[in-house]
């Protein structure tokens, strides 16, 4: 199924790579996404959809003086989040945190809660606990996994344990398991490596060529999906990890970024180079096949086909994709042309 732009727009000032849905902000669907200028000062933009729904407002424009390359916000505290920034030569990561708005747009200079500084490679991301409250964080940079212990009312991260990935490619991201608080898993070029945290030792492998991305199953255990740059997306049990459970062709160059909803078992996007995204119904099991089918409001022969819709009306790669917390049936997109795209799968669920 093929489908156009259909979503509400907002556009940044700059090129752009990620974006974050802020979870912590339960009365609102709000977003918050950075720039990536090498020459011009970025900026860090808070988004929200209007009560309505019909239009994207900014909540608050502030200065942020690298390029972000990744940016997360934090689950228990809607004004704190974290990036990874570049001056072009070197980079860093930080918490930061944002000002009492008091209903102004332009506000005050971002505090910085805490800097990650222990890095001394190029880092690809930092992790939270992807729900609740909790004093531990992750960094990843080309070879080494850090977990910090961060006070917030201290304005300081201290590091909790290393250790080197000891792989011949480099890390290029990771995901933490959210139905273990000590399970992670790291994605390099060529494999997908699980991690202990109580010990810092790997525990598993999936030995795969050019996986991009990962993200685990917000709603089943042991289910990762992962990025493919050639076939799409691949979902695994990772108990089994030899073969996926399911392969998914979808996109015509390289993906880069997928992520499972917080809310509805299976349903899945998918975006990259081909400046397209995904939008897939694919449960892991059986049980979950007959779930799906009660969710799709779709004939019995469209219900066979797991790719539910391809937005493609995009000028630019897809980099950076969000699920609403607050509203499981909303997401965000980010191209990095800078445009963010909001749009809603509920044509795509039944309306029970």
């Amino acid at each position: 199924m093929q489908g156009g732009y259909s979503g509400i727009g907002y556009g940044l000032k700059y090129q752009s790579r990620c974006i974050s849905d802020v979870k912590a902000d339960t009365d609102h669907t709000s977003f918050i996404t950075g720039t990536l200028s090498l020459r011009e000062e970025n900026e860090v933009h808070l988004i929200r959809l209007s009560s309505g729904g019909t239009e994207l407002i900014c909540e608050g424009l502030f200065s942020h003086s690298n390029e972000i390359w990744d940016l997360a916000s934090c689950p228990f505290d809607q004004r704190i989040f974290s990036t990874v920034f570049s001056n072009g030569e070197s980079y860093g990561a930080a918490i930061w945190q944002i000002p009492e708005l008091y209903g102004q747009l332009n506000s005050p200079q971002l505090e910085r809660i805490a800097s990650l500084d222990e890095h001394v490679g190029k880092i690809s991301c930092v992790l939270w606990w992807p729900s609740g409250r909790h004093d531990k964080l992750i960094s990843i940079d080309d070879e080494n996994l850090f977990l910090w212990t961060l006070d917030c009312s201290k304005k300081a991260a201290q590091v909790q344990s290393k250790q080197s990935s000891s792989m011949l490619h480099y890390l290029s991201g990771g995901a933490w398991d959210p139905h273990d608080i000590n399970a992670v898993a790291t994605t390099c070029e060529s494999s997908v490596q699980f991690w202990d945290l109580r010990t810092m030792k790997k525990t598993n492998a999936i030995e795969r060529a050019h996986i991009r991305n990962a993200n685990y199953d917000m709603k089943n255990n042991h289910i990762l999906v992962t990025a493919e740059d050639e076939s799409g997306i691949h979902i695994w049990d990772i108990r089994k990890p030899k073969i996926p459970v399911k392969e998914l062709p979808g996109h015509t160059h390289w993906t880069w970024v997928v992520t499972c909803n917080p809310e509805y078992d299976g349903l899945i996007l998918s975006a990259g180079t081909d400046s397209t995204v995904n939008l897939w119904m694919a449960p892991a099991s059986a049980e979950d096949e007959a779930t799906s089918e009660r969710l799709i409001a779709e004939s019995p022969t469209q219900q066979a086909d797991p790719l539910l819709n391809s937005y493609g009306d995009y000028e630019d790669s897809v980099y950076g994709l969000a699920w609403s917390s607050r509203e499981p049936w909303i997401f965000a997109s980010l191209s990095y042309d800078g445009r963010v795209v909001v749009e809603s799968v509920k044509p795509f669920l039944s309306r029970k």
